[in-house]
């Protein structure tokens, strides 16, 4: 699927962008590879709001044109068409199965090619489990998910492999947990495991894995 370019400019501004946000954190970008093909990216660990300005500094560094999921109430709110230019992508809670059905949608037309989804609950106050979004999500496109990641500890944030959900989400998530191992995310004290809700529940494993 073609991705549109954008113009010198508007590439030399993500770049400065991009600088900014680097030397405001103290995180440096590790050098990384942008994905070949529509992909799915997970960032994780999901610890802290500042997550969120790593994530569009990597984007902007790799000239990857990404959309990214917030509550819908910041679109409503004065910053509602900055967050919309940046790639957010309203998430209404009360129909979750219509925003799966619509960026499936956005990504067979292309209006959608690369989905940024931070899988883990409420960075460490949940259930213990990340969110299975992302694996339908990647499961239903047929798209590959790409490892985003922040690791506070060598304060670096980049992108690791493109990995094929295959449908054996224990299998699939050792995967995850094997790279995610030693990234310890800003707040290592919010740090979630990577693990499904669906890998101790059968009745919830079939769902996923569909």
């Amino acid at each position: 699927m073609p991705r549109t370019r954008p113009s010198v400019v508007t590439r030399a501004a993500r770049r400065t962008g991009a600088r900014l946000v680097w030397l405001c954190t103290g995180y440096r970008f590790a050098p990384s590879k942008a994905p070949d093909e529509p992909t799915v990216f997970v960032g994780a660990p999901h610890t802290s709001n500042t997550d969120f300005f790593l994530m569009l500094a990597i984007a902007w560094e790799l000239d990857v044109r990404i959309k990214f999921l917030i509550k819908d109430s910041w679109l409503r709110g004065p910053f509602g068409g900055l967050i919309r230019a940046l790639g957010g992508v309203a998430v209404d809670r009360n129909d979750p199965a219509g925003l799966v059905d619509q960026l499936l949608g956005g990504m067979r037309t292309g209006t959608v090619s690369h989905l940024v989804v931070t899988p883990e609950g409420t960075r460490g106050a949940g259930s213990g489990y990340w969110k299975s979004g992302f694996y339908r999500i990647a499961r239903a496109a047929g798209m590959p998910v790409t490892l985003g990641y922040v690791d506070g500890d060598r304060r670096v944030a980049g992108l690791g492999p493109s990995l094929r959900m295959t449908g054996d989400v224990r299998a699939d998530m050792d995967r995850l947990r094997a790279f995610y191992a030693d990234k310890s995310g800003v707040r290592p004290e919010n740090r979630v495991e990577p693990r499904l809700r669906a890998e101790d529940d059968p009745d919830e494993g079939r769902a996923t894995a569909a």
